[in-house]
């Protein structure tokens, strides 16, 4: 019987190192995503004059989209919180719905995104115009990668709790989610004050 609780409390711990591992490697995923998009803020502080004779920010954003854009990424931001407050509450049901709702707002957000960018490229401003638009194209769209993946994984989860309901793993899980995607809040928010607001004014 002793012999039992000690093999139980021995894979507990090692299923808890486990768990603050992956924890930490989370961590360590959003310290060299941080790096990434420091690279390329630094990049486009850089580049963003070096429009070629080719119109610039002030001509091609249009302010109104990209506001109707953040407050939608915003938003999504406060319902991955009211999805986080039904985890903690274990009502599965209204975690998958806000999760639902999360899901869709990011989606929309996406949308607008690549309307944006269609739109340029269909006006002739691609990726290979000039250095400014290569720098903008490279952070905007790797910002509007993380939030496809966060989508993904999202997704991914809701079928995952789901089926599971509110574990441990899938409280982790769940955590890091709810961190990655306000993480992308505050990086955009950092898009919107460095490449579109500094842009028009």
């Amino acid at each position: 019987m002793a012999h039992a609780a000690t093999t139980h409390s021995h894979s507990h711990e090692a299923h808890e190192s486990h768990e603050s591992l992956k924890v930490l490697g989370f961590w360590i995923f959003i310290i060299t995503d941080i790096l990434i998009f420091g690279t390329l803020f630094a990049c486009y502080a850089v580049l963003h004059t070096h429009t070629n004779n080719g119109p610039g920010a002030k001509e091609l954003f249009e302010m109104k989209g990209v506001i109707i854009e953040t407050f939608i990424l915003l938003t999504s931001s406060f319902t991955s919180g009211l999805a986080m407050l039904a985890m903690h509450k274990k009502n599965v049901k209204q975690l998958i719905a806000w999760l639902i709702v999360t899901a869709l707002l990011g989606a929309a957000f996406i949308g607008m995104e690549v309307t944006e960018f269609v739109k340029m490229v269909n006006e002739g401003h691609t990726i290979a115009s000039n250095a400014f638009l290569s720098s903008f194209f490279t952070l905007v769209g790797t910002h509007g990668l993380h939030v496809s993946i966060g989508l993904v994984w999202m997704i991914a989860l809701m079928i995952q709790v789901s089926r599971r309901g509110v574990t441990e793993v899938t409280t982790r899980k769940l955590t890091n989610l709810g961190l990655y995607w306000h993480f992308l809040d505050v990086i955009w928010i950092f898009v919107f004050t460095v490449v579109y607001l500094m842009g028009v004014m």
